[in-house]
């Protein structure tokens, strides 16, 4: 009989540091009618892995070409958008992390890096994969295993000459619940929302997300909840010829006059003379 035996190093270090590096979100993203990229930042990282289709990575001083293999992280504050084929639609997985900051030659210091994964990729959708079955069936220490799994695969990406991850603590605990509200008012800003909605998104009372919200962001949730409809409504008035009312209606506002007021507050103008000077342009 043959056996072989291999024993750990003891004295070997964890490159990662957990206590730094947290695991915040993790969203599956296909592209659809409804997507229209806007440029917006995170206050974390946000590590990309496309899946399908093939697009571009937009940033505020030009864009990079994104296709199916390709890892990508965008550093904290750094603003971004990602655009789709039509004939092509962008699919990825985003996981946002705090902590992290991604360095590489290929962003010549512009807060970006991209990996461009070929054999490796279904090894990398096994783990990404993994991780959405946790978070979905919310197991007991289903939270362990996922901060576990984005170890291993920020592990992988480390061993790539090309990538250099470093890892900034948190200056503040508040991090990671307001970060969590952003993203949710980011994805469901169309919906009716309340403070006490996205209070209970991240466990923490309503009082409590309005002061450290307001702290991190310079504006309350609802104030940037609001931000989030008028800069869709932008898109909707100079693309579209959608009536007042259908675009009040679609992005969660209470009545065409709340909206119209709303937005002459934020544009310094009304809607119908936005839509008019849109269409002169």
């Amino acid at each position: 009989m043959s056996t072989n035996c291999y024993v750990l190093d003891p004295l070997a270090v964890n490159p990662i540091d957990r206590s730094v590096t947290k695991l915040l979100y993790v969203s599956v993203a296909r592209y659809s009618t409804e997507w229209h990229s806007i440029l917006h930042t995170h206050p974390c990282a946000e590590v990309f892995f496309v899946t399908g289709g093939y697009g571009h990575l937009k940033l505020a001083d030009g864009t990079l070409p994104i296709n199916v293999g390709d890892f990508i992280i965008v550093n904290s504050n750094v603003e971004h958008t990602e655009v789709s084929s039509e004939e092509h639609p962008l699919e990825y997985i985003v996981m946002g992390v705090d902590g992290l900051e991604a360095l590489s030659g290929d962003d010549g210091g512009k807060g970006y890096s991209i990996v461009h994964f070929q054999s490796e990729t279904e090894q990398l959708l096994f783990y990404l994969k993994s991780l959405l079955g946790e978070i979905e069936t919310h197991l007991p220490g289903y939270n362990i295993i996922c901060q576990d799994i984005l170890e291993v695969i920020l592990l992988q990406l480390m061993r790539r000459s090309e990538f250099t991850i470093t890892f900034i603590p948190s200056t503040r605990k508040s991090s990671k619940e307001c970060a969590v509200v952003r993203r949710y008012i980011d994805n469901h800003f169309k919906e009716n929302l309340t403070l006490d909605d996205l209070a209970a998104v991240a466990h923490v009372s309503k009082y409590y997300l309005a002061h450290v919200f307001s702290r991190e962001y310079g504006t309350s949730p609802i104030n940037y909840l609001l931000s989030c409809r008028i800069k869709e409504s932008l898109y909707l008035l100079s693309e579209t010829r959608l009536p007042l009312s259908q675009i009040s209606e679609t992005l969660g506002f209470s009545s065409p006059s709340y909206f119209s007021q709303s937005f002459r507050r934020i544009q310094g103008i009304s809607p119908i003379q936005y839509r008019k000077n849109s269409q002169k342009d």
